[in-house]
């Protein structure tokens, strides 16, 4: 198979600089990796949020957390991969030749996982870093996860059938991801919050109930006790993790329940007395982390998009490839993208 030797990435060259389109050479894969072309990459709130608020540790640097490609070569050691599998899995901005908005990009092989035939790149590329959340916010031990046993055998499938857990925010990538993986593990009800016209897409995910997020706390809380009686809530996951949502989810919880958050608590310690708050921080590098998502991606994913078990988001093509993606990190920055993960495909870049 031909490879360039150089190839286009989408690069920074400071905090909150203009994303502009560069050649750079292509890489080598080392021990353990594969180098993969990639065909469709998703944009994530991390990226713009990152750019704009976080200096790097090297400039230019590439963003990108989500990556779906084929293998174009092999490295040292790797087994169960060949050139021109189809894989997908989470890239990382601490390395520019591991980040996702480029042509071609190295692959950890111990944390791809490979997309079922009747999937496409594009509907691949909209799982990893929301599923990965999901699975870590959910299963990882506490405080990095609520430490809930993972539905990854037959008999911690459904261990959690008939027990309630509320999603704040689940039209998100990672409430969807949630929400599936909160049904896999047998949770019911699974009672969410979202605009009204996501309500029957969430049903079809294994939502149970759909309550609208523009109601008031007091509202919210009444209508979920009404559907929970006399039950406690063990698990809130707040996909959203703003002020108001925090606050919500942590009125939901019986004592010592967990409340999930992807963003920093913002709860006063009167608020959060009563309850235990979870960092969900879906990096494949933390020892906490690190058995848990190699398991899920490379044992289960795959099995679970056959049986339409994890479904894919909704999705938006951005145009020429790399060069659409300034414009959709600022329209995801203006709020102006729900339910539905935007995608560029890199090969596309004029």
């Amino acid at each position: 198979m031909s490879i360039s030797q150089t190839h286009k990435a989408l690069v920074a060259h400071e905090i909150g600089g203009a994303l502009v389109a560069i050649d750079v050479p292509t890489y080598s894969p080392g021990q353990g990796e594969l180098l993969v072309k990639a065909h469709s990459v998703a944009l994530n709130p991390a990226d713009w949020k990152i750019h704009r608020n976080r200096v790097m540790d090297h400039y230019p640097v590439i963003f990108g957390f989500d990556m779906a490609g084929e293998v174009v070569q092999v490295g040292e050691g790797v087994e169960g991969f060949s050139v021109g599998d189809r894989i997908f899995g989470q890239t990382t901005v601490t390395a520019n030749r591991r980040a996702g908005f480029q042509q071609y990009l190295i692959k950890d092989a111990a944390t791809a996982a490979k997309i079922p035939e009747d999937v496409s790149y594009d509907e691949a590329g909209t799982l990893p870093l929301g599923f990965a959340t999901a699975i870590t916010g959910l299963y990882a031990e506490f405080p990095h996860g609520a430490g809930l046993t993972p539905p990854f055998t037959r008999d911690t499938e459904g261990k959690y059938t008939g027990q309630p857990i509320v999603v704040l925010g689940g039209s998100s990538s990672v409430g969807q991801a949630t929400i599936q993986a909160a049904q896999i593990s047998g949770f019911s009800p699974i009672i969410t919050t979202a605009s009204e016209r996501h309500s029957n897409f969430l049903r079809t995910l294994g939502a149970t109930h759909v309550l609208s997020r523009q109601l008031d706390r007091s509202t919210l809380r009444n209508a979920i006790k009404s559907i929970i009686g006399d039950k406690s809530i063990e698990v809130v996951y707040d996909a959203v993790s703003l002020e108001d949502t925090q606050k919500l989810g942590a009125s939901l919880l019986g004592k010592g329940g967990v409340l999930i958050l992807v963003l920093n608590s913002k709860l006063t310690p009167k608020e959060s007395r009563d309850v235990k708050l979870a960092a969900a921080y879906a990096s494949f590098t933390e020892p906490w982390n690190v058995v848990l998502l190699r398991k899920a991606f490379q044992e289960k994913l795959n099995g679970w998009l056959k049986d339409d078990r994890i479904k894919p988001n909704n999705y938006e093509i951005l145009p020429d490839g790399l060069g659409g993606i300034s414009g959709g990190l600022q329209r995801m920055a203006d709020n102006q993208v729900s339910a539905a993960k935007l995608l560029a495909h890199p090969q596309e870049t004029p």
